[in-house]
């Protein structure tokens, strides 16, 4: 990796070609189609009705239907546009329920996390603290929404009570959950690091190079909130061959060539439970991921790598051809079937509109009816 610099100006690792314009294109096209009928199709059966029974089984369902889709993304990144995702560090186990937190490189970050979580058959109950004008994306808000991301201001008196109302949801340990966290709050811009390392001599702080100072009240919260029910946190720290990707650059398969990811398992009860500890924690943590990023600067790559293997072509196009050929049924009903698929697509949409416009989440009958007793 060079400097942040020459990753920003450097030229593209594969040049931008027809081919690959129209390749990135259909894919664009593909993913947004199939996310779209899923959508429309599954929320009012899955995230909507049987979520009045039960939220578990709602997330169960609906953990399974996202990790389906989801899926055609790491097979985009590592089979469509050849990418490399190498892992170190340690192995991880698989299906354990755990708090992510990783360095913010640049604004697609959080889609190369998809590959750990694939490997570690948990790809779909993987959820996102992010802002809360990504809410307002097209089809893709809808998403958020429905599995649950948690959407954020990035100003904490306003942020506390919307998080903590959100963390409460998740304790129960039969949940699947990977939780991903950005602690930085932001991606990394040279104007960003110059100035937090500013701020950092000012208030006698650790001076970071290749990071952001954490933000360490969001983290401490989804620490101290979801701690009896999670396995482990993972500390992950990403880094970019060549130059940092942007979600074009994905899309198109330009950039980049390869991806790395140093992975750190660490149980809960390494973390400290006060909040000037945890914060302390944090720190030191982020302090590390610097030390890495410098390392791997110089030298091109993370300590024991090749923790994972690579992701089964058959298995990717199995679940692409399951993918295209559920979207192809719900396609054909929604033109050529009758006019009452059209009205189920049409207040399916209109609840999803709604719903993710005023933060709506059904629930359960039997927990309406123990309040109002209660009460």
């Amino acid at each position: 990796m060079e400097s942040s610099s020459s990753q920003t100006n450097g030229l593209k690792h594969y040049p931008l070609t027809p081919l690959r314009l129209l390749r990135g294109l259909a894919c664009l096209i593909i993913y947004l189609s199939t996310a779209f009928m899923f959508l429309v199709y599954f929320t009012p059966p899955f995230a909507a009705f049987l979520r009045l029974f039960s939220i578990h089984y709602s997330r169960k369902a609906s953990s399974f239907l996202f990790g389906l889709w989801l899926a055609l993304w790491p097979f985009l990144f590592e089979k469509i546009n050849k990418t490399k995702v190498i892992f170190s560090g340690e192995r991880v186990p698989e299906k354990e329920r755990v708090l992510v937190i990783a360095n913010h490189r640049t604004e697609v970050d959080w889609m190369y996390l998809w590959d750990l979580a694939l490997r570690k058959g948990s790809l779909g109950c993987i959820r996102y603290v992010l802002k809360r004008s990504l809410m307002k994306l097209p089809i893709f808000g809808w998403g958020f929404h429905v599995f649950e991301f948690i959407s954020v201001e990035r100003k904490w008196e306003v942020d506390e009570s919307i998080m903590h109302k959100m963390l409460s949801t998740f304790t129960d340990p039969l949940d699947p959950l990977w939780l991903a966290v950005f602690p930085e709050g932001t991606d990394f811009t040279e104007q960003k690091s110059i100035n937090g390392q500013r701020f950092a001599v000012e208030n006698g702080l650790p001076v970071l190079k290749n990071v952001l100072l954490p933000k360490t009240r969001g983290f401490h919260a989804c620490v101290e909130i979801l701690r009896g029910s999670l396995d482990a946190v993972y500390d992950v720290t990403i880094a970019y061959k060549n130059r940092c990707p942007t979600f074009t650059d994905n899309v198109f398969g330009v950039e980049p060539s390869e991806v790395h990811l140093h992975v750190r398992r660490i149980p809960l009860d390494q973390i400290p439970s006060s909040e000037t500890e945890c914060n302390t924690w944090l720190l030191n943590t982020f302090q590390l991921k610097d030390q890495l990023l410098s390392d791997f600067i110089s030298q091109g790559h993370f300590p024991n790598e090749g923790t994972e293997g690579e992701l089964s072509t058959l298995k990717c196009l199995i679940n692409c051809i399951i993918v295209l050929a559920i979207t192809s049924v719900f396609t054909y009903l929604a033109f050529f079937s009758s006019v009452w698929v059209k009205v189920y697509i049409g207040m399916s949409c209109a609840y999803l509109t709604y719903a993710t416009a005023y933060g709506f989440r059904p629930t359960p009958v039997f927990e309406r009816f123990r309040k109002k007793k209660s009460s």
